[in-house]
């Protein structure tokens, strides 16, 4: 028998789309670690990354039998966990919508609704590092492409193929992405 560490992904999906739990037990083992460090760029949130990266992982596991052995299990993944990012990044928008609309019709904030607001920014200030919000806060359109080559380790060429566009945008994004984090981190000096 091949000691677990020898076996492939494709191996391992293979495996576990015939229901062997145990592959796929060691395909999130092995991947658990670059996919949360790729999905807490996105959001710049240690307890909200740690639950999409456990979202993405449940809807890898619904999705099994869909997953096509010939490409990188890691790259599929990582599509399914930004999908689960985007779908995060649209409810955070409702939420502060939701959050300025109780604002602006309450003539004054309930007690409990402004200590749960100090809360959350308590919260949010304590676990978010400089790089990290700058990161969090570029659109998506460079956002994507950026932490899909860095944290992702994805070729710009893999990366054009996943956001469907071209290396040369993929390269230019990225390009743009720097400079508007550049920009974004000399306006925080002396924050941190």
């Amino acid at each position: 028998m091949t000691d677990d560490t020898e076996r492939s992904d494709a191996e391992l999906a293979l495996q576990a789309q015939a229901g062997e739990k145990h592959a796929f037990d060691l395909l999130v083992r092995r991947h658990k670690g670059p996919l949360y460090r790729f999905v807490r760029r996105y959001v710049g949130n240690d307890d909200d990354a740690y639950d999409i990266v456990q979202d993405a992982f449940i809807s890898a596991w619904m999705a099994l039998q869909r997953y096509d052995r010939r490409k990188a299990f890691s790259t599929w993944l990582r599509a399914i966990a930004l999908n689960k990012c985007r779908d995060f990044g649209r409810r955070q928008a409702v939420r502060r919508r939701f959050r300025w609309m109780v604002a602006f019709h309450e003539a004054e904030p309930s007690a409990e609704h402004q200590e749960e607001i100090r809360e959350l920014d308590r919260r949010e200030d304590q676990r978010l590092k400089r790089l990290d919000q700058a990161i969090a806060q570029l659109r998506s359109f460079y956002k994507e492409p950026l932490l899909l080559t860095t944290i992702g380790r994805m070729s710009q060429e893999e990366a054009a193929k996943q956001l469907g566009t071209t290396t040369k945008a993929i390269e230019m994004r990225i390009r743009r992405a720097k400079k508007k984090l550049v920009v974004a981190l000399s306006d925080l000096k002396g924050e941190g």
